[in-house]
């Protein structure tokens, strides 16, 4: 599989749950718990078919993990040199509380390691990209442009943490 060539169609596998979790996020949806006491909604889900059927018709000998699928058992999936691991929609909690502050997240792991990654995000149409061989970008209407670790700074160090798992380390 040439990673390169799977930007493309995993980008936009990501905006399509987007458009899936935002149809969703219109209504007066409902939201229920899993077992481990996170919400889930019908977004989380609508965007876990859009995901996986898209990923099954690209790439139909990798396997999935889905935060919204059981997890096959070590036995099983620790055989898999190969597999995507995807979050379909990351800040359930965010999407409840209407914050815009969720996304899609689709990974390519080979060999224990990340090579492509995209992050969607719904509200803001951006969607960020990285991977093996091509680099990172951000792309937005406007166009797509390079992401670069920023040069050495004098300044203080910044810190980014999740709004709803805010804890005393953060602060």
């Amino acid at each position: 599989m040439n990673l390169k060539e799977m930007i493309n169609p995993i980008v936009d596998l990501a905006i399509a749950a987007g458009h899936a979790i935002l149809e969703v996020y219109a209504t007066d949806f409902d939201v229920q718990e899993k077992g481990d006491e996170s919400p889930l909604t019908q977004a989380d889900l609508a965007s876990h078919r859009c995901i996986a059927a898209g990923l099954r018709e690209l790439t139909p000998d990798i396997p999935v993990i889905s935060e919204e699928e059981g997890l096959p058992a070590f036995a099983e999936r620790g055989q898999w040199q190969r597999y995507w691991l995807i979050d379909p929609l990351d800040g359930t909690k965010e999407f409840v509380n209407r914050n815009g502050e969720f996304t899609v997240n689709i990974a390519f792991i080979d060999n224990g390691r990340p090579l492509l990654g995209v992050v969607h995000v719904p509200v803001q149409e951006k969607t960020y990209v990285g991977c093996e061989g091509h680099g990172s970008e951000v792309r937005t209407d406007g166009g797509v442009a390079a992401i670069r670790v920023a040069a050495a700074s004098h300044s203080p160090e910044r810190n980014v943490g999740s709004r709803s798992h805010r804890g005393s380390s953060l602060d």
